[in-house]
């Protein structure tokens, strides 16, 4: 088995069909989309000109999931990318994106870690393990797709001291609503 953190070469041959040099095989569209949601690193390549194709060919399996009605992006988020290619927004929007979508990760991840690590007194109520199990399952299913960002992921990467407060808060937020299922959880138990 390959490593998932090494990024996976497709090279489109002059028919225009993909072939991926890990496998020696050929590939579709669905098939790259399914190991970037694996959390594979893709490239794709055109053989003869060496031209790095990876962008167009993202953007086409996002054109075909939205035209299959598995919409992901609403309306005005569209309209407003159209709008950031024709003004001085097209500058930031990229950043903007990148660093919304490496919250959202984070995110995931520190709600994973929180519901896996709860101790004390909900941890000792009947029928707490099969819940947990549930949102494990619910947040697992929510999640794929979403690769989780590891340690040197934060390392190369510095965060602005607003990102990192606006962290804490949404943590603290999470937290206390958690807090708040726990007290919930424990009058029912009585």
């Amino acid at each position: 088995m390959s490593d998932p953190k090494s990024s996976l070469l497709i090279k489109r041959y002059a028919s225009r069909r993909l072939y991926n040099t890990e496998t020696s095989d050929y590939v579709t569209l669905e098939d790259i989309a399914g190991f970037i949601r694996a959390g594979r690193e893709v490239q794709i390549v055109d053989l003869k000109s060496g031209d790095d194709l990876t962008r167009q060919y993202m953007l086409q399996i996002i054109a075909d999931h939205e035209s299959r009605g598995e919409s992901v992006l609403p309306l005005n988020v569209l309209t407003d990318l159209v709008r950031s290619y024709t003004t001085q927004a097209q500058s930031v929007v990229p950043q903007f994106l990148a660093a919304s979508f490496e919250m959202l990760r984070e995110g995931q991840t520190k709600i994973v870690e929180n519901i896996t690590a709860l101790p004390g007194p909900l941890a000792k109520m009947p029928g707490f393990e099969p819940m947990q199990r549930q949102q494990r399952a619910f947040l697992k299913s929510i999640m794929t797709g979403w690769p989780v960002g590891t340690p040197d992921d934060d390392e190369a990467t510095a965060k602005p001291a607003a990102q990192a407060a606006s962290q804490k808060d949404d943590l603290d937020q999470i937290k206390a609503q958690l807090a708040a299922l726990e007290a919930q959880l424990s009058k029912l138990a009585k």
